[in-house]
């Protein structure tokens, strides 16, 4: 019997029918972006999702379309970064025919596409100023022109952008227009990083596994262990849900049985097995020092002092175990218990690069 793997697509699968909308997670910090998001979602107003990448942006946009009053009319969707900056005008508010070499013919653009619905702007600081222009005046008075044309084209749409940039910054860079930040900027959504939600790393892990799994046609459903586990809540994950996918969905394909083992937890697909290995800076150092340095002229408490040790020890022994807790509590002559209690304690303060 193959694995029953959930689904995470929320596209519904025919016109009219609401999509599945249950995201995967259950960390504090994706429980009320949640919340928030689906607070936002009622309100009929533009709102912009905020997000490191690989954090699910685009996911989170359809979520709030379809959680919305206008569930039932399109989603369309663009990508601003895949485009050309001189085709984004024509791409959002289509041409007319001879507006251009090689207009043959009227091109309906997404704004008018989605008349009724949701327009979602991914990487919607790529927009030039030019078309960020226009976008303002839509917002405003709620029409267009088409690319080449005199005709003011209606349509009631509700623009949801996302992006991973500083607009602040490509504001005061005088890169995006601060009346367009204004009124696109509602409702802003913060999409947490995964070394925010590390409770739900191994429950995406084991999500991801299934799935794998259900492609491979396994008969049983893959199991990671402890070890394995270790590493993945260990590793700060820069590229997110997509990298955790990418790196489970590696590890069960090179496995040669169901049990994903920590061997597979590849982080670095480039990594060659050839090149020398340059031990760490502090490889050769010992892991506890056989003294304390009293002579600073900076005094602290004793729980600062006992804080900031057991802050070094730990990281010492994470970056010599490569990360791995397990090693890194066998380092430190601990349990992976007393470890992992260590280690959610002072999380924040760790320093493992």
């Amino acid at each position: 019997m193959k694995p029953t793997i959930p689904s995470d697509e929320f596209i519904p699968d025919s016109p009219g029918e609401p999509a599945p909308i249950d995201p995967l997670g259950q960390a504090e910090a994706f429980l009320a972006f949640q919340e928030h998001l689906s607070r936002a979602a009622r309100v009929d107003r533009p709102v912009l999702i905020l997000g490191e990448r690989g954090t699910g942006k685009e996911l989170a946009a359809r979520r709030l379309h379809f959680l919305s009053k206008r569930w039932r009319e399109p989603l369309v969707a663009l990508n601003c970064a895949a485009l050309a900056p001189s085709l984004i005008e024509s791409e959002l508010f289509g041409h007319e025919r001879g507006a251009f070499t090689g207009a043959i013919q009227r091109r309906t653009g997404r704004f008018e596409s989605a008349d009724n619905g949701t327009l979602f702007l991914d990487e919607i600081g790529n927009i030039p100023i030019e078309t960020q222009e226009k976008i303002l005046r839509f917002v405003e008075y709620g029409g267009f022109e088409r690319v080449g044309g005199t005709e003011t084209v209606r349509a009631d749409v509700r623009i949801v952008g996302a992006t991973n940039s500083d607009l602040l910054a490509l504001a005061a860079e005088g890169r995006f227009m601060r009346d367009l930040l204004d009124r696109l900027s509602f409702e802003v959504l913060f999409l947490p990083p995964l070394r925010a939600r590390v409770d739900d790393i191994l429950l995406l892990a084991n999500h991801f596994a299934a799935r794998m799994a259900h492609e491979l046609d396994w008969a049983e459903m893959p199991e990671i262990t402890p070890a394995a586990a270790a590493l993945l809540e260990s590793y700060p994950w820069p590229g997110n849900v997509r990298e955790l996918k990418n790196v489970v969905e590696r590890a069960v394909y090179k496995s040669t049985d169901t049990l994903i083992t920590s061997d597979e937890i590849i982080f670095d697909p480039f990594q060659s097995p050839y090149a020398p290995r340059t031990p760490h800076a502090d490889a050769a150092a010992p892991l506890v020092p056989s003294s304390i340095d009293a002579s600073a002229d900076r005094f602290t408490s004793f729980e600062e002092a006992v804080r900031d040790f057991e802050v070094a020890l730990l990281g010492r022994a994470l970056r010599r175990a490569q990360r791995n807790q397990n090693k890194a509590a066998a380092l430190l002559g601990l349990s992976y218990h007393q470890f992992r209690g260590l280690y959610r304690k002072h999380r924040d303060r760790l320093d493992v690069s």
